[in-house]
């Protein structure tokens, strides 16, 4: 099997033309054909010799994986399914740290959401996920593996919009501080003036709130942050969501609280509506007692109705007013309008067709 280049970073490269005996300025040279003009092959790379060429075709490839399906909802939106190949961790216990095993053949879904002039790729970090949020279908289907720099970066340039695209959101498939090293390789390459040369402020990071990922994060990117709350009360999202017992969410807050957020980092907290569970009165002044002295933004989510769940969103009358009710406290929150329902592309519905069978 040959090594792929995609997800390598400017030293990686670095070390591989030295490898092959190739000059230094090499490595920049490939950097650009990757990450800039998108190539597919090594034989694309036209300013490098022949004989360089056939050289790293002998061990290497480029390594961008082709979409294996496409669905277009009647609102613009795509959803892009990828194959991939990843590395599998047993055990599915919350926090399980145990090393990586075996290679494991799945599917992930990114979606690519029209708006203007905008196009926003939401990404998947992981086949499948640990987390186990009751209200979400990739979570229901437990954790197949982890995407590697090569598989995240992939679906940017796989996409047909790829040469188009304007933001994008860590928000598909997984936990994205769960698989951490490779999320951060891909961001490095996403921002990198010898990369995608895009700005941090075009990159939000989604999480459901993995706390030492979560402090590394905060110190070490400058990416947007955007945090799944759903619930300020604990024992009931913890029979929402595990993570609760395991990193509380009030320990999150105290965390990000620590953080300047007046700049050009954003932070923003996403809640999902169900209807007669989080979404009285009460829930949200805990809310703003909870964001409290936090320069942030709350997003209400319609909650889109999964199988074998007892909750329906909540009437847009009651987030209307949920809304309000935050807005007069001063924080910030808007009704995230909801994209691509009918192909199930919106919040909590990617599951990726091919793990539904393995």
């Amino acid at each position: 099997m040959k090594i792929k280049l995609l997800g390598k970073n400017l030293e990686e490269l670095k070390r591989v033309v030295a490898d092959e005996g190739l000059p230094g300025y090499t490595a920049k040279q490939i950097a650009q054909w990757l990450y800039v003009k998108k190539v597919r092959t090594i034989d694309e790379m036209t300013n490098l010799s022949k004989a360089a060429r056939a050289a790293l075709n002998l061990k290497y490839e480029v390594g961008v994986t082709p979409y294996a399906g496409l669905q277009i909802s009647s609102d613009g939106t795509k959803k892009y399914l990828f194959p991939v190949s990843c590395t599998h961790r047993r055990g599915l216990n919350l926090g399980c740290t145990l090393p990586e095993t075996e290679l494991e053949n799945s599917a992930v879904e990114a979606v690519m959401i029209p708006d203007e002039d905008r196009a926003t790729l939401c990404v998947s970090s992981q086949a499948g996920c640990r987390m186990g949020c009751r209200f979400c279908m990739t979570g229901r289907q437990g954790f197949h593996g982890n995407l590697s720099a090569a598989d995240i970066i992939s679906q940017f340039i796989a996409v047909d919009e790829s040469d188009r695209l304007t933001n994008t959101v860590f928000m598909g498939m997984g936990e994205p501080l769960d698989n951490y090293e490779n999320v951060m390789r891909a961001i490095e390459i996403l921002t990198a003036d010898w990369g995608f040369g895009w700005s941090p402020k075009r990159i939000t990071l989604s999480t459901i709130g993995v706390l030492p990922n979560l402090k590394r994060y905060l110190d070490e990117c400058r990416c947007h942050l955007a945090v799944s709350l759903h619930d300020p009360f604990g024992p009931e999202r913890l029979s929402m969501m595990p993570v609760q017992g395991a990193w509380p969410v009030q320990d999150v807050i105290d965390l990000i609280k620590q953080y300047d957020f007046t700049g050009q980092r954003r932070v923003s907290f996403e809640y999902t509506m169900f209807g007669g569970f989080n979404d009285s009165k009460v829930h949200a002044d805990a809310l703003i007692r909870m964001l409290k002295g936090l320069e942030c933004r709350v997003n209400l989510i319609r909650f889109h109705k999964i199988p074998d769940f007892p909750y329906d969103t909540s009437p847009d009358v009651v987030m209307e007013n949920f809304k309000s009710r935050l807005n007069n406290s001063g924080i910030t929150t808007t009704i995230r309008a909801s994209r691509g329902e009918d192909i199930l592309a919106a919040c909590g519905m990617l599951a990726g067709e091919h793990n539904r069978s393995c």
